[in-house]
C-alpha cells in the first residue's frame, strides 16, 4: 500500500519500464528516502507480478519514491525520470513491451500535477525528441508493493545494470 509521508517528506510514483532499474537509480539519488518497486494504475486489487505480466489488470510496473523535499526537488525528479527511459515509447521500454511497461507519472498533489504538465509540455516544445510525449499523467490511486524478490532487485542479484 501507498507510504504516509511525514511532514518534512513526500511520494512521488513514476513508471518508466521494468522497475528494478528505476528503483536502483532512485535509490542511490542524494534526497531519495526509499524507493519501492509496485504496481499502480489498475482495476485488480492486489496483483501479483504475473498477474500484472500475464493478465490484464491494467497496472504499470512503477516505484514509489519518498524523499526529502529539501533536499531533492519534484522537478529534479522529473529531470532523472526523464534520463532513465524514452518517454516517447508507448506501452514499452526497450526489449520490454506491454502496458505495464507504459511511461507514467502518478501524482500526489495538484503542485505536482502542474508541474508533470509543465515537464512534459517543456519537452514537447522543445524539438529535441523524435516523437511527442507520451508519458500518462495521472492521479496516483492505490501502490501495491511488488514481492519482495523485487525490491533492491540488484543488490540481491549482483547485476548492476539493465537496459535503461
Amino acid at each position: 500500500m501507498t507510504a504516509t509521508p511525514s511532514h518534512d517528506t513526500e511520494i512521488a510514483t513514476f513508471a518508466a519500464g521494468c522497475f528494478w532499474g528505476v528503483e536502483d537509480t532512485f535509490r542511490k539519488t542524494p534526497g531519495v528516502l526509499d524507493a519501492v518497486s509496485g504496481y499502480i494504475g489498475g482495476h485488480t486489487q492486489n496483483p501479483s507480478y504475473e498477474d500484472v505480466c500475464y493478465r490484464d489488470t491494467g497496472h504499470a510496473e512503477a516505484v514509489e519514491v519518498t524523499f526529502d523535499p529539501a533536499r531533492v526537488s519534484f522537478e529534479q525528479l522529473l529531470g532523472q525520470f526523464r534520463e532513465l527511459h524514452d518517454p516517447t515509447q508507448v506501452n514499452r521500454q526497450g526489449p520490454d513491451v506491454g502496458s505495464q511497461y507504459r511511461s507514467a507519472i502518478f501524482t500526489h498533489s495538484p503542485e505536482q500535477q502542474a508541474a508533470a504538465e509543465e515537464w512534459k509540455r517543456g519537452l514537447n516544445e522543445s524539438g529535441t525528441l523524435p516523437r511527442p510525449v507520451a508519458t500518462q499523467i495521472v492521479p496516483a490511486e492505490t501502490f501495491y508493493r511488488a514481492e519482495e524478490y523485487h525490491q533492491r532487485y540488484f543488490e540481491k542479484s549482483g547485476r548492476s545494470a539493465c537496459h535503461i
